[in-house]
């Protein structure tokens, strides 16, 4: 890992943990042994850090989140198995997110009109939405839904079901509680396949 990446890294660790506000450069300059040079060589500003951080939060969330998806041929197990590695391989993945959901956190704390980022994250939101909705749609061609299911609020019970999950385990660091959430939420897809 050269020193721009761990710049990165460890600012993707601090922010999941702290937030953006309430991290300092000079605690990204600590928690990367770097000096202020060091930084300054590589990002003008912290703004400029933030979207280097929020690239490699994407590449995390679809490396954790995607694994094995694209090999499986059914639409309901592709929601399912996303659904489980959001929270075997995401949400608790505390090395590279010690504080959780990252979007989660940026989401709260920065307004739109203040860090033009944060409309980053709700695209990334609304992709989210989009990816479930169109696998339910498939789904739902396939025979695996019933054909009176809204899928499309179908996918915002899930998706709000997930930003939930991921809350609870950033507050409570509970395992028993996120299987709960995510296994509540597996059995209502069960609930939803044709009789």
């Amino acid at each position: 890992m050269n020193l721009k990446e761990r710049i990165i890294y460890e600012s993707l660790r601090l922010f999941s943990r702290n937030g953006f506000l309430n991290t300092s450069i000079s605690d990204i300059m600590d928690a990367a042994k770097i000096s202020k040079g060091g930084f300054y060589n590589h990002f003008k500003t912290k703004e400029d850090l933030l979207l280097a951080v929020l690239d490699e939060a994407r590449k995390v969330w679809r490396d954790r989140n995607l694994a094995g998806v694209d090999d499986i041929l059914q639409p309901m197990a592709k929601i399912k198995k996303l659904l489980e590695n959001y929270r075997d391989r995401y949400l608790k993945d505390e090395e590279a997110l010690p504080g959780g959901c990252i979007f989660l956190t940026l989401s709260v704390e920065l307004d739109p009109q203040e860090f033009p980022a944060a409309r980053e994250i709700t695209d990334g939101f609304d992709r989210v939405r989009r990816l479930l909705n169109r696998l339910l749609e498939q789904a739902k061609e396939s025979g695996e839904l019933r054909r009176e299911v809204d899928t499309a609020a179908v996918a915002e019970m899930l998706f709000a079901g997930l930003l939930g999950a991921a809350v609870l385990h950033g507050t409570t660091k509970s395992s028993l509680n996120l299987d709960r959430a995510i296994n509540a939420l597996l059995a209502y897809l069960d609930g939803l396949a044709p009789r």
